[in-house]
């Protein structure tokens, strides 16, 4: 055996110096625990705001929307046909995501050489980190893009460990699955390539494995580029509109904080910040330390959201389980079974507090007010039912006559997503839209005389519409404040536009 290095990993200059590891059942069981939890809680309240969105989008597959790439609507329309409109159902995919997230990290711990506790710590600390126990409580496509990068990172590892160039084949795959998820994968591709230049890797790129590879991952995706090309690359201008939003608002605010508190568990700091340095002193995987540098100090510098870097900690954690295993190895067998005890249950007590805000856990009592104190995007699931059983009254309300030439107008994807998704049970329209790929659908032909109004001001719609009057206000039973009850709760009443339909179209596409 081969002496150890610096940090504590074995040296591997030699594939073979390595032992093989069997795998630690204890990731299985943690993967299993997580969907049980999930499964339990998934259904308390609605649907979000977003999974309104993908839901609108899957009727209308295309290989391209305004927001984000085509796999998303491809998986929820999928999921539609299977479950139909059942919350648990259609959050399954999520959750199956979120498991081989956690079982695959176990494996990257088990490569580097990782015993069966290194194994298991490594898949609790991703189980047990905020963000990734998020994205098994809402059908996202961040949760799928979390998938991809911790599948490449392990892929990665692969070709790096057994010096088999044929690995690029599946990198290549799965990035251009990635890139048809969501497209800011591709600061993760930038570090992957600054990783091999940058170190002995480097050998792997005039390979023409590699370029096979690349030559996959680009024709996977070409199909959206063709789309992006065909309209004027609208996604480049919805994400720049996006970002400005964010900055404005503070969103990209604490991105140092969010790495330490919302990308990992506060008590897997020690973990990840180990794998760091076990990567950057290990000949043989430093090119995976730059998988983790270049996105992070990208997304810093851009002023992205803090969570966008949260994929690139289960390979650290990974790593630094393997190093802090090694590290503890010289102790007295007593000392060390004591000493990973009390870091594992420490993992565990604060992934069970941050769990408290996150899941759903409750639908009553002290657990559901704190849920819903603390966290935003449980109360956007809440008032989506009472918004559209609102919208039918006042339909119902007209007369028989009038009833027939109305049209719903929406402010937002989560109003068009609950109007088209949800209104079917009351013989709604179908939305009239401008935001994202829903002003693509335009309106009615011939268009409505009757307009109900959602999600504008009364300001807004004095100036667009023609004989508005306030009918309703947009509130839920429960007194929950969100977006939808707090800052446009007014419903109106309207005649057509001020302008012609044509004129009034063009100016009514936005971004959300």
């Amino acid at each position: 055996m081969a002496s150890v290095n610096t940090t504590q990993v074995p040296n591997d200059s030699d594939p073979l110096s390595i032992p093989k590891r069997s795998t630690s059942q204890f990731i299985f069981v943690i993967a299993l625990g997580i969907a049980v939890v999930h499964l339990l809680t998934n259904s308390r309240y609605g649907f979000h705001r977003d999974e309104l969105q993908f839901l609108s989008d899957a009727r209308h597959l295309d290989w391209g929307f305004v927001s984000y790439p085509p796999f998303t609507p491809f998986i929820e329309r999928i999921s539609l046909g299977l479950v139909g409109l059942s919350l648990v159902g259609l959050r399954l995919f999520s959750v199956i995501v979120q498991c081989a997230a956690i079982v695959i990290t176990g494996f990257m711990a088990r490569e580097l050489g990782g015993d069966h506790w290194a194994q298991a710590t490594a898949a609790l600390g991703v189980a047990v980190s905020p963000l990734p126990m998020f994205e098994g409580t809402e059908f996202q496509y961040t949760t799928f893009d979390y998938l991809w990068w911790v599948l490449i990172a392990y892929l990665v590892i692969r070709l790096l460990k057994t010096e088999n160039p044929r690995w690029c084949l599946p990198i290549g795959a799965v990035i251009g699955v990635g890139l048809m998820t969501k497209y800011s994968i591709i600061f993760y591709v930038i570090g992957i390539v600054v990783g091999l230049l940058l170190t002995p890797a480097r050998r792997f790129i005039v390979t023409h494995w590699f370029w096979f590879g690349a030559g996959l991952a680009l024709l996977i995706c070409l199909p959206n580029l063709v789309w992006q090309i065909r309209h004027d690359f609208v996604s480049f201008h919805f994400l720049r509109h996006i970002h400005a939003r964010d900055v404005g608002e503070g969103r990209a605010d604490g991105f140092w904080r969010a790495q330490f508190t919302l990308c990992a568990n506060r008590y897997a700091a020690p973990l990840w910040i180990a794998g760091l340095f076990g990567f950057l002193f290990n000949r043989r995987y430093r090119a995976i330390a730059w998988m983790y540098l270049v996105p992070l100090i990208s997304f810093w510098a851009s002023k992205g959201r803090g969570y966008y870097t949260a994929a690139t900690y289960p390979m650290l954690m990974a790593m630094g389980a393997v190093v802090i295993a090694h590290a503890l190895t010289p102790l007295p067998r007593l000392w060390r079974a004591g000493a990973q005890a009390a870091y594992t249950v420490a993992l565990l007590a604060w992934g069970v507090y941050v769990a408290t805000i996150i899941l759903p856990l409750a639908s009553n009592g002290p657990l559901r007010a704190r849920a819903l104190d603390n966290n935003g995007d449980l109360r956007e699931e809440i008032g989506w039912n009472e918004l559209v059983k609102t919208v039918a009254q006042i339909r119902d309300s007209l007369p028989p006559q009038e009833q027939p030439r109305v049209g719903v107008v929406v402010g937002n994807y989560g109003e068009q997503g609950a109007i088209e998704i949800l209104g079917p049970a009351y013989h709604l329209p179908p939305p009239i839209s401008g935001t994202n790929s829903a002003w693509y659908r335009r309106y009615p032909t011939p268009p409505p005389s009757t307009l109900i109004v959602v999600g504008h001001s009364r300001e807004y719609v004095d100036k667009t519409f023609t004989s508005c009057r306030l009918v309703a206000h947009n509130t839920n039973p429960y007194g929950i404040h969100n977006e939808e009850s707090d800052d446009h709760p007014d419903i109106f009443l309207c005649s057509a536009p001020l302008v012609p339909w044509p004129e009034f179209w063009i100016n009514y596409q936005s971004f959300g």
